[in-house]
């Protein structure tokens, strides 16, 4: 079963993407580099809650 995760840019803190973690994921917060369009370049997002 998989659990829907929302991911914020860390520069300027943009919830741009969402995104599924499985069963065994949900210990770690997940680190995604993915192009942010509000700052324009890509960067890392993070999950938030």
């Amino acid at each position: 079963m998989s659990q829907k995760v929302i991911l914020a840019c860390e520069e300027c803190k943009s919830r741009n993407y969402t995104t599924n973690k499985t069963a065994q994921d949900r210990m770690n917060r997940l680190h995604i580099k993915k192009f942010c369009s509000t700052c324009g370049k890509h960067t890392v997002h993070v999950e938030t809650k």
